[in-house]
């Protein structure tokens, strides 16, 4: 058979879903990768999947001719390609895609929304004006006989049944894309009562995901005193009206209140030179990446009690620590706690380790996302490993 991943940067595709391309090109199938081009793309080909860049796509765009020609290119590569299954990655990537599988006649459609987007978190004008539209499209492209939607946690799963947009029994929740468990371990060498606490925020430079008030805690311990490093990897997204700029990070970096690692390839490395994970997010995650790449290093875990971030650290004090969003005061209180005291440090990562083995495993995800292509493929196969949603 053959597959076809739709997303809208080939980043995604390489950090994200590699692992399931492999798992079913060993499986004896064919895989295609199709994005907009990117640094990343070329590396495809060293794994023995095809890369297809689609030249005209901007995933920030608004323009009505520039979407249709993206729509068109999608459409002649899926009739070009005939894949059997075409798995659409983000809420604009699930319309095109939905909407190019139709008229290329895909058989069959998996729509993966990690989260439920710009359009439908954020209150600015442009947002609230486009979502009339978007639910439209999404209404259009969901409802397939011959397709489902899956999201990553229950809260986004009762969101998308409660609009009316898809039907409740058309939706598979699969917790996360999964972790590699081999690739990321807890270091041999733990830390020890005197050593220099170092706190990790591990992201896409969004303000959504607390990247002002990881800053402001900074700013707060130097000013009491407090010798904790505070470490930021990931770059601006341009692509999204709520980022960072890097001008800003960087002014952050020169006052010394972050070191600013950028993009970083090597996040098991990364992982093992530091004790905390940190994403105080007020954003709707899907489940956030950083976080189950954090506990399965067995680093303590500190995050809010928001959708997706709350399947990660589900137990306050046990599996990491909850704080209040937009809270900086709260964010740094709780870094002075593990400062403090190193066994709860160590209690909070190793429970945190525990939970990634049990529920993110990637070879579970892998397994459950294959599911869902049985049950759509072989419709008389009977249900999916993933959770169904009921409303």
């Amino acid at each position: 058979m053959k597959f076809a991943f739709f997303a809208n940067t080939d980043w995604y595709l390489y950090n994200f879903r590699l692992s399931t391309a492999l798992r079913l090109r060993n499986d004896g199938h064919e895989v295609v990768m199709i994005s907009p081009p990117g640094n990343f793309g070329d590396r495809f080909a060293a794994h023995g999947c095809r890369w297809i860049p689609l030249v005209s796509m901007d995933r920030a765009s608004l323009n009505p001719l520039r979407e249709a020609v993206t729509l068109y290119q999608l459409t002649r590569v899926l009739r070009h390609k005939r894949p059997d299954l075409l798995h659409n990655f983000t809420l604009k990537c699930a319309i095109y895609g939905a909407i190019a599988a139709r008229l290329a006649r895909v058989p069959a459609t998996v729509n993966a929304v990690a989260g439920m987007g710009y359009v439908f978190t954020s209150d600015t004008l442009k947002a609230r004006t486009l979502r009339p539209l978007v639910k439209a499209l999404l209404h259009t492209a969901l409802d397939n006989e011959r397709s489902l939607l899956v999201l990553q946690n229950p809260d986004d799963a009762s969101a998308f049944g409660n609009t009316g947009l898809i039907a409740p029994d058309k939706i598979r929740v699969i917790r996360s894309s999964g972790v590699n468990t081999s690739r990321f371990q807890p270091p041999k060498r733990f830390p020890n009562r005197h050593e220099r606490l170092r706190v990790l925020l591990a992201a896409r430079l969004l303000r959504e995901k607390g990247i002002h008030e990881f800053v402001d805690a900074s700013a707060l311990l130097r000013a009491w005193g407090r010798d904790v490093e505070f470490i930021l990897a990931g770059t601006p997204d341009p692509g999204n009206p709520h980022s960072v700029n890097q001008e800003q990070v960087q002014q952050w970096a020169d006052a010394g209140l972050v070191r600013w690692l950028g993009h970083v390839d090597d996040m098991p490395g990364l992982l093992k030179t530091v004790h905390v994970m940190a994403l105080p997010s007020y954003y709707r995650e899907g489940v956030p990446k950083s976080l189950i790449e954090g506990a399965a290093c067995g680093l303590a875990l500190i995050t809010t009690d928001m959708p997706g971030c709350r399947e990660v650290v589900t137990n306050d004090g046990v599996d990491g620590l909850c704080v209040e969003p937009r809270n900086a005061r709260a964010l740094a209180d709780c870094i002075i706690r593990l400062d403090d005291d190193r066994e709860l440090l160590l209690q909070l990562g190793h429970h945190a380790r525990q939970k990634a083995l049990r529920d993110f495993d990637e070879r579970l995800v892998i397994q459950r996302t294959l599911d869902v292509y049985t049950e759509l493929m072989n419709p008389l196969n009977g249900p999916s490993g993933a959770v169904r949603f009921m409303p």
